[in-house]
């Protein structure tokens, strides 16, 4: 065989490889999605970052995820909680959690921290490519809070997004390492406003844009879905 076929050959299964490796990743539900499985980082035993200017980062976490939950039922969304209180969940629990949801999304929720301590904004992180579009679609929601600095849309190896059965991606709300942040993140109502742009950015890249500002009657209508559901906690 001549090189340069050879090589064209070694090409086209390199990126038949890579295709394939996309494929397995994850199954793509990023637009078929009924359930939203919320991951608040952290937990019991594990503090995540801890700074002077806010509580823990479990404790926001989880008040922020409890709020996205929420508004999602009001939304008419299914929702299933990897923990919904202070436990500690092992991460490979938290995968097989998600996977476990037929047709879903995962979206873990965690705060950010940094030595160098004026580095501020939002950052939401994917593996998955089937996750880009949703990752992509709650960085520009975060981007309309006042105040805010969009550090971009990054892709990740964290076990709970290489490890997804499917899309997943995980928002940092913050840096609790940067004062003026760490301090805003203490404020209920800001961190409401979080909850409000990330449940805002699932419901309307689901069932399109505008939907989440209508009424539940309205989305449950463009969902199929009559009545709304209890969440389901681990």
């Amino acid at each position: 065989m001549r090189r340069e076929n050879f090589i064209a050959l070694l090409s086209v299964a390199a990126a038949a490889a890579v295709v394939s490796g996309c494929a397995s990743v994850a199954t793509n539900t990023s637009h078929t999605f009924e359930t939203v499985v919320l991951d608040a980082g952290h937990g019991g035993k594990d503090s995540g970052a801890v700074r002077r200017y806010s509580p823990a980062e479990k404790t926001l976490a989880l008040d922020v995820t409890l709020r996205v939950n929420r508004k999602l039922q009001e939304s008419q969304l299914q929702t299933v909680l990897t923990r919904a209180n202070d436990t500690f969940i092992p991460l490979d629990d938290r995968v097989a959690r998600g996977n476990a949801e037929k047709n879903s999304i995962f979206v873990s929720i965690h705060f950010n921290d940094s030595r160098r301590r004026a580095v501020r904004g939002f950052e939401t992180y994917y593996h998955s490519p089937y996750a880009f579009e949703l990752a992509s679609a709650i960085e520009r929601k975060l981007d309309t809070l006042p105040h805010s600095e969009n550090r971009g849309v990054r892709t990740a190896r964290f076990r709970v997004l290489r490890n997804a059965q499917y899309p997943s991606v995980l928002v940092e709300c913050g840096y609790l390492s940067n004062r003026s942040e760490g301090s805003r993140v203490s404020n209920s109502g800001y961190r409401d406003e979080v909850a409000d742009k990330i449940a805002e950015a699932i419901v309307d890249y689901r069932y399109g844009t505008g939907m989440y500002a209508r009424q539940p009657a309205v989305v449950a209508a463009r969902s199929g879905r009559t009545n709304p559901f209890a969440p389901a906690f681990q």
